[in-house]
């Protein structure tokens, strides 16, 4: 493996593998919802902040090389801020919802997150979505969470349960790191090529500890979000959110922050060669 050592991404969207987005795709109707209800419905849920806020995680990415981003010199700023530009991730997300969002799916969505609760659990999600100091976040979630009833905690984990209800996160994060150290290491980032099997063979031997901590980090990014809703409202969210329909919407819309953030990190391991000499790895 080189000099690379994996590091567990767990920084809260939320991360589905392309399979899962495939399928998705497969089984969407053939008539699509129209462009201009779609940036509605980008707005009215609050999903355009969610893609706007995978430019984050881009600071992730030297951690997943055992590096830093000042191993990459002062155009690391600038590249990343090129290729996890918020208005092409917002239009990768149109473009795949254009074909898989299904007007029952849109409208019921819509319609909750139109509603006075819906538009204030978009409010705290939007700022939690753009809150740039990650750790800082948790860590505050943390402390909510070590002060809070148990029956508040148990309607947050129902909450996070329902946002992944299809159980996709652990093998996203995983095929977000495959695609990202195989485009590094055909890119001539790494000192020497990575052998696809060993390091997805690698990544499964640390699964249940990810898994944990995705559900930790999950956890205590819920407790710093809606630390300033009544746990009457939480509970009527996760009723929401339990909803078929509710459910196939966040299917998606997880698969589509996957898939965006996996393109963007090939993307970006494909063009990081350039900043620093391979020597310096």
């Amino acid at each position: 493996m080189g000099g690379v050592r994996l590091r567990s991404q767990s920084r809260g969207i939320a991360l589905a593998v392309l399979a899962l987005l495939m399928v998705v795709l497969v089984a969407a109707p053939l008539r699509a919802a129209d462009r201009a209800r779609l940036e509605a419905f980008l707005e009215v849920t609050g999903f355009g902040v969610a893609l706007d806020s995978i430019a984050l995680s881009a600071s992730g990415a030297p951690e997943m090389l055992g590096l830093s981003a000042s191993d990459f010199g002062q155009g690391w700023t600038t590249l990343a801020e090129e290729v996890f530009d918020t208005d092409r991730m917002r239009e990768m997300g149109l473009s795949i919802l254009e074909q898989a969002l299904d007007d029952e799916m849109l409208g019921h969505a819509a319609e909750f997150y139109a509603s006075d609760l819906g538009q204030r659990l978009v409010a705290v999600e939007n700022a939690a979505h753009l809150h740039e100091d990650a750790a800082a976040k948790r860590a505050e979630g943390e402390t909510l969470l070590a002060q809070m009833p148990q029956d508040r905690v148990e309607v947050l984990r129902a909450m996070n349960a329902a946002v992944d209800s299809a159980g996709t996160g652990v093998q996203a994060v995983q095929e977000i790191q495959v695609r990202f150290l195989l485009a590094a290491s055909y890119a001539g980032v790494l000192e020497s090529e990575i052998d696809e099997g060993m390091l997805r063979a690698l990544l499964a031997e640390g699964e249940d500890e990810l898994r944990e901590s995705l559900r930790a980090s999950a956890l205590a990014s819920a407790a710093y979000t809606y630390q300033s809703l009544p746990i009457e409202d939480l509970r009527a969210y996760v009723a929401a959110l339990e909803h078929p329909t509710m459910a196939r919407v966040y299917e998606l819309m997880n698969a589509v922050q996957y898939e965006i953030m996996a393109n963007r990190f090939e993307v970006l391991a494909a063009r990081m060669r350039g900043l620093t000499p391979a020597q310096e790895l």
